[in-house]
């Protein structure tokens, strides 16, 4: 779905205003679509992106992995929340323009050392609340790469439009 309303309101809810609650539905919806497109295959790992300690410590829950938990009582596949691991305090993605959210987290996340071998050979589909401009997804997704994962698909509940990104809606 495109990151506008009504869907900016209720996200937005679950992701800062403490009602981790709304997992579950906004979880049964990503289960739905990827079904529908045949995205997910049994042999899949899902991992959830990381967020930072201050804004875990901050909000009490990391909202990627509380999706992550749905999809996987829902599909079965098997979730690994300490794959990723978030480096430093990056500035917040949604205060910055597309350009600097681009180079904000280079380096930013690695892959657990305690996890590396249990991810060689995996498949692996990385689960996020919303995608912007795709940079956290990608950065991700290469030390997911970089761990020896053989594929790195990404499941998010929502996108954000292209002019909502250009800054055509305040964003």
């Amino acid at each position: 779905m495109d990151y506008l309303f009504p869907w900016d309101g209720l996200i937005g809810r679950f992701k800062f205003r403490n009602e981790p609650g709304w997992a579950g539905p906004l979880g049964d919806l990503m289960v739905q679509c990827a079904s529908r497109q045949d995205f997910l295959a049994p042999d899949m790992l899902l991992v959830p992106v990381p967020v930072t300690p201050a804004r875990l410590a901050e909000r009490g829950y990391n909202q990627a992995w509380e999706l992550c938990r749905v999809i996987g009582r829902r599909t079965g596949l098997q979730t690994m929340a300490e794959a990723l691991v978030r480096l430093g305090d990056t500035s917040d993605q949604h205060r910055l323009t597309r350009a600097q959210r681009l180079v904000n987290l280079r380096g930013a996340f690695v892959v657990h050392p305690l996890v590396v071998s249990r991810l060689a050979e995996k498949r692996v589909v990385l689960v996020d609340d919303v995608r912007t401009t795709g940079a956290t997804l990608h950065h991700a997704g290469l030390a997911l790469r970089h761990a020896g994962a053989t594929e790195v698909r990404a499941l998010v509940l929502a996108r954000t439009p292209q002019a909502a990104q250009d800054g055509e809606t305040g964003r």
